[in-house]
């Protein structure tokens, strides 16, 4: 192959050949075999978005989440009833999507897929395209989805969550449609391509004629998961470094001229331990710098680069991977002039490895944007009716949101990624992505802290909920376009105040030169060993031990009665014979009446308190049929004395009419001295 390719090898096309201008204008006529190349094809999102163009999604979201335009303000934006909401009804049938052509599907995904019919009408066709059981969408062995590498239920790894990344084209309209029976939980996302673009119509028959296209874009992508890593990048042109890189110092590895692209950047790292690891893979950093742009686009962790989180993780998939031999980023990065790859050691001890920068000549750089990608933790601060979210990405110019591996701190267990994405682009007051929880963001289902490992979505590390989470989703065919702005968030539920829950975020995205990218080098000691265990805050009490079950903070607010704080601390997970201690400070020696103030509901127990170890008053039963906040209950008298004594809390049974799920919920202690 020439060492110097042409733009048509690299890119596709109408995209440079008549420069950014005519490219925003010009009309594609785009094949399904093209569109098939687009589920893997690494370069084309390094093209800066046409006007036009958008990414979006329909899902099952909880739609009491609103935006009022009045106030300016957000509204119940942490509603999470998120299984089974859709457009509307129609004939006895759910609408699920609803979008207007030229456009396709890239991903479809649900955490529970069942017998009930989901039907795609494509076009204005009085017949569906496909109509079948949902669960058959993902079953890798049903037509036109019958490709097992792209169809597939993570039950097979253990896991969870069912996915289809196989692309389903329209020229003018696309109506999804589900029988009762199709499930829980549902995503669409789907590209719309700028006026004029020519699509072909999905249909059996299209997958026919294309079934070579289809084998071979399935049988690629098998090859990058399960630990395998076939067919990586290695040319034409490769700069092989073997470097040792001093404590506290910085080594340029290369400087490439331009215009040029790296296609893949390869490491081999030595490391010690399982504490080594992740002390080396957050002490080293690797910076890009495009064209002498005044920083780096790309500042990153040496290990979250190739992505995940702490330490060695071995996995594959189409675009990072760790593996036996070596680790990988197959990321395009553009250049006009040059690029300059440079290695951070920020640790104290020296560190030797190799690195490969596989690259190519380009005949020109317009029309394409430079690759970022930063490492970050609670870079912004939000207003508070913007609670829970947790902002991934902000970013302004013209570009493509590329996805996201996110490392998660939970010290005290329990689900901590029960929110949702929301992507807002270009100034949208609403996002035009809003999901369904974090799990199913990263492609699985039901908290499942099992690793899986697919071409665009992985778990890479797990500790079962409880210590460190990794888990990653790269968006190829499914970038998000942006014009002027990108704002993409993931609702963060687990305060870290109270759980000591803290997320690390490295984002990738495309963006034109020129555009805003906020992100600084993080001092070290923020990136490696920040993680440590806080004591648990729930409700306005701190929580001693590690007891059973998850104690946690729950808003009140959507229920009639009003809680102190318009929240309360929230037992749940534990059964008869689990014990939770509270902290109890009292300011003086004394005789104190004592009384409590709780939560009653139909999924309530019954429970023994206690102060220092010996019982105080009779067990409580907290069952009702409503959610409702008790009156004062008095416990009785107790001699206390200036500090802090534990309030104890033990299950000790239910209500025959309470559904067994053993909760516990505590707004105040009341402490009255005589």
């Amino acid at each position: 192959m020439s060492r110097c390719l042409s733009i048509l090898a690299l890119f596709l096309l109408g995209f440079f050949c008549m420069g950014l201008a005519s490219s925003a204008q010009a009309a594609e006529t785009l094949s399904y075999a093209d569109l098939v190349d687009r589920m893997t094809d690494l370069k084309q999102p390094a093209v800066l978005p046409a006007v036009g163009e958008t990414c979006k999604q329909w899902s099952s979201w909880d739609r009491a989440s609103k935006y009022d335009a009045q106030s300016g303000k957000y509204v119940n934006w942490d509603a999470n009833g998120d299984g089974g909401h859709f457009i509307r009804e129609e004939n006895g049938l759910m609408v699920m999507a609803e979008m207007n052509g030229p456009g396709c599907i890239w991903r479809t995904w649900s955490a529970r897929a069942l017998d009930g019919h989901v039907k795609i009408y494509l076009d204005g066709s009085a017949e569906p395209v496909v109509d079948l059981p949902f669960k058959n969408y993902f079953s890798g062995d049903t037509a036109p989805f019958d490709f097992s590498a792209v169809s597939y239920d993570l039950v097979e790894n253990g896991c969870r969550g069912q996915n289809l990344y196989l692309p389903i084209p329209y020229q003018k309209s696309c109506k999804i449609v589900a029988e009762k029976g199709w499930g829980a939980y549902y995503q669409f996302v789907y590209t719309t391509f700028p006026e004029g673009t020519k699509l072909p119509t999905f249909s059996g028959d299209l997958v026919a004629r294309n079934a070579d296209a289809l084998k071979s874009y399935n049988d690629l992508v098998a090859g990058r998961v399960d630990n395998k890593a076939d067919r990586l990048p290695s040319g034409p042109d490769v700069e092989h470094n073997s470097l040792r890189v001093a404590g506290g110092a910085a080594t340029k590895v290369v400087e490439l001229a331009g215009p040029g692209t790296i296609t893949s950047i390869q490491a081999k790292v030595p490391l010690g331990d399982r504490a080594d690891e992740m002390a080396a893979l957050r002490q080293l950093c690797i910076q890009i710098t495009f064209d002498g742009e005044a920083k780096p686009a790309v500042w990153c962790p040496l290990g979250d680069f190739f992505g995940t989180a702490p330490g060695r993780n071995l996995y594959t998939n189409w675009v990072t991977g760790m593996t036996e031999d070596g680790f990988y980023a197959n990321w395009t990065m553009p250049f006009g002039n040059r690029a300059l790859v440079e290695l951070v050691n920020d640790g104290q001890k020296a560190r030797e490895l190799e690195l490969t920068i596989i690259h190519e000549r380009l005949q020109s750089f317009e029309g394409l944007g430079h690759f970022h990608c930063k490492w970050h933790r609670d870079a912004h601060m939000l207003p508070q009716d913007r609670w829970p979210d947790w902002t991934l990405l902000k970013t302004e110019g013209r570009g493509r949101f590329m996805g996201v591996m996110l490392h998660v701190w939970n010290p005290q267990g329990g689900w901590w990624g029960e929110g949702d994405e929301k992507f807002f682009v270009d100034g949208e007051k609403y996002p035009s992505t809003f999901g369904t929880g974090s799990e199913d963001y990263f492609g699985y289902a039901w908290c499942d802290p099992h690793l899986f490992q697919r071409p665009f979505h992985s778990q890479t590390m797990t500790m079962g909920n409880k210590g460190h989470q990794s888990v990653l989703r790269w968006h190829l065919a499914d970038s998000i376009p942006f014009q002027t702005s990108f704002e993409g968030c993931i609702e963060k539920y687990y305060r870290t105040e109270e759980k000591g829950t803290l997320y690390a975020a490295t984002v990738c995205w495309y963006l034109a030169p020129g555009g805003v990218d906020p992100y600084e080098p993080v001092p070290v000691e923020q990136r490696h060993d920040y993680y440590v265990k806080l004591p648990v805050v729930a409700g306005g009490f701190r929580v001693l031990g590690e007891p059973a079950g998850d104690p946690h903070t729950q808003k009140m607010t959507q229920y009639q009665d009003k809680w102190s704080g318009d929240d309360h601390l929230w037992w749940t997970g534990a059964k008869p014979g689990d014990k939770l201690d509270i902290a109890l400070p009292v300011e003086a020696d004394g005789r104190y009446d004592v009384s409590v103030i709780l939560t009653k509901a139909r999924d309530y127990g019954i429970v023994q308190l206690s102060i220092d170890g010996k019982k105080i008053g009779e067990p409580i039963d907290l069952y009702n049929p409503q959610v409702i906040r008790t009156g004062t209950i008095s416990l009785g008298t107790a001699e206390l004395t200036k500090g802090e004594h534990v309030l104890g809390v033990e299950i000790v049974g239910k209500n025959e009419k309470a559904v067994p799920a053993f909760m516990f919920g505590l707004d105040e202690v009341l402490l009255d001295r005589k």
